[in-house]
């Protein structure tokens, strides 16, 4: 923004004559005079630069509602978590990858895994740090139909239960005493780590080790309420891109998994969002009426105006959550937003997402960041437009008023030369009065005049 133009000073006259202080008027009334049109654009500079003020601030407040409604973006589509309806059957855990929605899933049957123990007594192992079921160095294990050679560091049944959980067999070893306190028999259990009826053997050279198999199952499950049974070997299965589900046990019926954001996160970002809305609409109703700020009838504050109403009367048509009002965010008859945490938490996660959208794909989000983009977008915005073209006009205006300054300066150094030589010629005259009125009282003492 240019400089404001300086006040006009009225130059002093000192003159001679006894017409010195007539003089000073008419210069002074002709300065005057001369600084109208200056003063006229001076007070439209003023004017500007009060709007100028006055939309800066504005920008700053649209900002900042700007950025609470980017803070309820981001809490909506971030630090997404699951929810299980039924956390007894099925549970879940969700990765950044994981995509807001709401999930479904029928567990049929958790699965078992195929279990063997070796046979008790034969041998007894009192103590399974240095005794084991077998003498032999290297055994063959059979999991889920495949072969794999079991070689454990030392000869003890804790030493072979290390390396049947060190290899990759699919296996795990535990060892369990079936005897008594007093007189302990440690056995050797080997479970497979799939869901399926394969069977578990270990053996060595001399014939099996473990006793016969209690086969397992695989889990079968259902999703979103299609009628197609499918199979899994793991009790973990992806249900979405980053969405997993641990299938606990069966489920009476389809099972509810909601993704959403944390619920806290977003409601303390929508209470946000409701005082930068009284923010921004306290200082766009200070610009309105008879006794508005500096932009009071300016297009700029209808523009804002439509901005802040576009945002509390969007509705989505559709979804148990269509409005602000259903998200708790309510305006009174004054125009103040707000916002009810009660009626929030009430709302579905899911329904409260599918409102929501976000700031590129839709729903509310996109709604308000594209309306106030379009207000206070600091290279194409309104506010920035109207503020580029005041800047401008005041430019325009201080040049206009230094180059009739200028303009003024020259009169005044021409009208003061004038005054001057009028003064001098005046005072010249004044003082042959006195020369020849003395010399003729001098000449005619007894004269009246």
């Amino acid at each position: 923004m240019g400089s404001s133009a300086s006040s006009i000073t009225v130059p002093t006259f000192t003159g001679e004559s006894t017409f010195a202080s007539s003089f000073q008027q008419v210069l002074s009334n002709a300065v005057n005079l001369a600084s109208l049109p200056i003063q006229e654009i001076q007070a439209n500079v003023n004017t500007q630069t009060n709007q100028e003020s006055a939309l800066s601030s504005l920008e700053s407040t649209f900002q900042s509602l700007d950025s609470a409604v980017q803070a309820v973006d981001t809490a909506s589509s971030g630090s997404l978590s699951a929810t299980s309806s039924d956390p007894t059957s099925v549970s879940a855990t969700t990765t950044a990858d994981a995509l807001p929605g709401t999930y479904t899933i029928q567990v049929d049957s958790p699965g078992s895994y195929s279990t063997a123990i070796s046979q008790a007594g034969s041998p007894v192992v009192t103590d399974p740090t240095t005794q084991s079921i077998s003498s032999a160095t290297s055994f063959t294990l059979m999991v889920n139909g495949t072969t794999t050679t079991i070689t454990p560091t030392g000869g003890s049944l804790e030493g072979l239960a290390d390396a049947i959980n060190n290899s990759s067999a699919g296996a795990q070893a535990t060892i369990i005493n079936v005897g008594s306190n007093t007189s302990p028999d440690y056995c050797l259990v080997v479970t497979s780590t799939s869901l399926n009826d394969d069977p578990v053997e270990l053996s060595d050279s001399s014939g099996d080790l473990l006793g016969t198999s209690t086969l397992g199952a695989a889990a079968t499950y259902q999703v979103n309420g299609s009628s197609t049974v499918l199979q899994s070997d793991s009790s973990q299965v992806t249900l979405s891109p980053g969405l997993t589900v641990n299938m606990l046990a069966a489920s009476s019926g389809p099972v509810t998994v909601t993704v959403a954001a944390d619920e806290s996160t977003l409601e303390s970002a929508l209470s946000s969002f409701a005082t930068a809305y009284n923010s921004a609409f306290s200082a766009v109703e200070q610009q309105t009426g008879q006794n508005g700020g500096a932009l009071a009838g300016q297009d700029i504050v209808y523009t804002m105006q439509d901005a802040l109403e576009s945002l509390v009367q969007y509705s989505s048509g559709s979804g148990l959550v269509g409005s602000l009002n259903d998200l708790g965010l309510t305006v009174d008859k004054t125009g103040t937003m707000t916002f009810d945490a009660s009626t929030f938490s009430a709302q579905s996660a899911a329904n409260v997402t599918q409102f929501l959208g976000s700031a590129t794909t839709g729903g509310f989000l996109q709604t308000a960041t594209n309306a106030l983009t379009a207000v206070d977008d600091s290279t194409t915005g309104d506010l920035q437009s109207e503020y580029t073209t005041l800047q401008s006009q005041v430019t325009t205006e201080n040049t206009e008023i230094s180059d009739k300054e200028s303009q003024l300066t020259i009169m005044e150094t021409n009208l003061e030369q004038v005054l001057s030589q009028a003064d001098a010629a005046i005072a010249d005259l004044q003082e042959q009065k006195t020369y020849y009125t003395e010399l003729f009282q001098a000449e005619y003492p007894a004269s009246s005049s």
